[in-house]
């Protein structure tokens, strides 16, 4: 594959490269350009001369150019997800799933954008501007780099991508370098439909690489960035000396609370339902279970019943219910993360089990408050680590004593409860019933604290991606 830089497929300037390997299978998917900084300033320098006209476009032919786009992604669903398949191991059914995300979500974020409204402000509201009338418009903020994670290639590079093109804005994607075929064929794809190639352009290459290069360009305007708290820390404080929008969605550590009245075969349904997607590689699925004392020990016999009945293998099978984790040291990291936690004192009811890039659904009970795992210790990871407690305020206290807060979760028959806890939970999601492993395009998606700055979706990011401009005529009522 080539990266895609105004208009053209290029290799990298440097013409190094790296294998994309298939963690189901150890192959080689494909070979891959290790861009560097000079790859992302010319891209800079090309976006920054094409994004003006993008802009001057009309609303409703930039409209038809995202409608032509997503018809384009559905003739090709199923080459999309196979790749995706292929060099991210995610199950071929979710990457179909994905795919067809996209198409949401770009359509979703065009319906948007005509109704995104300016404000006038009310006539004669002071002396001084009694006969002139203010109103506001929005304008696109210029280039901005979007940089999205292996774990929802697809989905977040839509996220990020539709609101900023919508907009105006142009777009340069850095994908995760284990995961960049897919967004590659995506982004060929919006070439076809007609975005110019200095708007849309796709570099490939290490995190590190375009970091250093953000440190000392003048020429971006914003960075979007989906990823680990470390870094999105890093890129914040890069981003302070340009005064540079910086939009974070980053770690979680999110709490799954299980008071006694609830089901517990709905608790263990949707439990399962969010952490084995994607093996467990999920931000925001729940990675803490907060169980009442008194159903504690049904809870985990009903768990650990349900999750020894799937099926690990390779995710191309539909037949399969879990693929491997995107790569063999991320399972090397994730079975290092579980050993520590059973060194303070967890023990294993299930899994503790890694072949590969391949790690089995893990189940740990007796886990203290103050082990690792019950605070800020994220493990990417089918992994349910089980802490008990007595009253409300503990099970509240244990929730909210991490440095995370992306999403979480209450089980409870009892709506008083339920939104007693929703309301004092530290996290930028509450789902009740439900695993917080939850997403719609709508939501104002993001988290409190360490989870991240700003939010996704279509009721808040189309403002984040432009800014607002007042227009006064003054005098005009005169």
């Amino acid at each position: 594959m080539l990266m895609l830089i105004n208009g053209q497929r290029v290799p990298a300037a440097s013409g190094k490269t790296f294998d994309n390997i298939n963690p189901a299978t150890g192959e080689v998917v494909c070979t891959v350009p290790a861009g560097e900084a000079c790859d992302f300033e010319r891209a800079a320098l090309a976006a920054k001369a094409a994004q003006p006209a993008w802009a001057d476009m009309p609303f409703y032919k930039r409209s038809e150019i995202i409608y032509k786009y997503t018809a384009l992604v559905r003739e090709h669903v199923e080459e999309i997800a196979q790749a995706a398949c292929a060099e991210g191991g995610k199950r071929i059914d979710e990457c179909r799933d994905e795919v067809l995300t996209l198409c949401m979500v770009f359509e979703t974020f065009t319906e948007a954008a005509h109704h995104m409204y300016g404000n006038t402000i009310p006539l004669k509201a002071e002396a001084r501007t009694e006969n002139d009338i203010i109103f506001t418009v929005h304008e696109p903020l210029g280039t901005i780099v979007t940089i999205t994670p292996f774990n929802f290639p697809i989905e977040l590079y839509a996220h990020k991508v539709a609101p900023a093109l919508i907009t105006g804005n142009a777009v340069i994607a850095k994908p995760a370098s284990d995961t960049p075929l897919a967004t590659t064929m995506l982004t060929e794809l919006l070439w076809e439909a007609g975005v110019p190639g200095g708007v849309m352009q796709l570099i490939t290459g290490s995190g590190r690489e375009i970091g250093k290069w953000l440190e000392e360009t003048k020429l971006v305007d914003a960075v979007s960035f989906t990823g680990s708290t470390e870094v999105g820390s890093s890129l914040l404080a890069s981003g302070a000396k340009e005064i540079r929008r910086t939009f974070l969605e980053l770690g979680g550590n999110d709490p799954f609370v299980i008071f006694p009245d609830a089901d517990l075969d709905l608790c263990v349904t949707e439990a399962i339902g969010g952490r084995a997607h994607n093996a467990g590689q999920v931000c925001c699925a729940s990675k803490r279970y907060i169980v009442h004392e008194s159903v504690k020990d049904a809870f985990a016999e009903k768990l650990v019943k349900a999750l020894s009945a799937l099926k690990l293998g390779n995710p191309a099978d539909p037949a399969n219910d879990m693929g491997p984790l995107i790569n063999e040291k991320a399972a090397v990291a994730a079975m290092a993360d579980i050993a520590h936690i059973i060194d303070q004192g967890a023990t294993v009811l299930l899994g503790n089990k890694r072949e590969g890039a391949y790690v089995w659904p893990t189940v740990l009970t007796d886990v203290s408050p103050e082990n690792d795992v019950a605070k800020d210790l994220e493990v990417f990871a089918a992994l349910f680590p089980i802490i008990s407690f007595r009253t409300f305020d503990e099970a509240l206290q244990i929730a909210n004593q991490t440095s995370f807060g992306l999403a979480s979760t209450v089980m409870t028959a009892d709506m008083k409860t339920a939104m007693k806890f929703a309301t004092k939970v530290q996290a930028g999601t509450c789902v009740i019933n439900g695993t917080g492993d939850y997403r719609s395009v709508h939501q104002a998606f993001g988290g409190y604290k360490h989870s991240g700055l700003g939010r996704e979706g279509t009721s808040t990011t189309l403002r984040e991606v432009t800014q607002e401009k007042n227009i006064a005529l003054k005098n005009i009522l005169k």
